[in-house]
């Protein structure tokens, strides 16, 4: 076999494995109302997308965050009927995962949530070798800490690792972490300031990518 360049491929979850932006939003939305009702527009919310649900509600004025963190994760609820797993996902990480390569998730999800939101209704928690959630790291995302966390615990180099994921946030992670990465443009997600490694509109865009590493290295 040819030496991969790759040899984990690192998934963040919101917006890149599942289709929440919908259900986060409007859960939130949903939350600010009831607890200080604020009428905030979706727009000025999308922030909030891949940070942490306690960090997002300090920064719009909820001291509180702990408590009205679990009211959102309640209201989530209402909407989970909108949460889908993006199209081609689960074609893409049995493909990979039939090629040897080593799976891993990164997310701001709690680990609690991490269970509620993705691995139990989707069953898809078997792929993933490894799973840092928010509590794993002193830090999280857009600090490099938790795919600082992912590379000790592993004990593979950055350079063997691909992380994709859609916000700025996790394109920051990845650059202060030395990690190549890739924005997921088959999701919300929109062109980044900060320069993407690669850009994949489709999820198998990711499989071409490694597949092309291993016969070019």
């Amino acid at each position: 076999m040819k030496d991969r360049k790759y040899k984990h491929i690192i998934f963040d979850i919101d917006g890149t494995l599942l289709d929440t932006e919908k259900a986060i939003l409007l859960s939130l939305q949903d939350t600010l109302f009831e607890v200080a009702r604020k009428e905030v527009s979706l727009e000025e919310l999308r922030f909030a997308l891949g940070i942490p649900g306690e960090v997002a509600l300090r920064a719009l004025g909820i001291s509180d965050a702990e408590p009205v963190n679990r009211l959102w994760n309640e209201k989530l609820l209402d909407y989970s009927s909108s949460i889908r797993l993006f199209k081609g996902i689960p074609e893409l990480l049995s493909a990979l995962k039939a090629e040897r390569y080593a799976l891993g998730i990164v997310t701001s999800k709690t680990r609690q949530e991490y269970a509620a939101d993705f691995a139990l209704p989707f069953v898809l928690d078997g792929y993933f070798d490894m799973v840092i959630c928010v509590e794993d790291a002193p830090r999280p995302k857009p600090h490099p800490d938790p795919l600082q966390m992912y590379l000790s615990l592993s004990g593979v180099c950055a350079q063997e690792v691909l992380y994709v994921g859609d916000t700025l946030y996790d394109c920051q992670c990845a650059q202060s972490a030395g990690v190549d990465f890739g924005l997921a443009l088959w999701g919300n997600a929109v062109l980044l300031e900060t320069s993407a490694s690669f850009l994949f509109k489709k999820p198998s865009d990711v499989l071409t990518l490694v597949q092309c590493s291993t016969i070019l290295g």
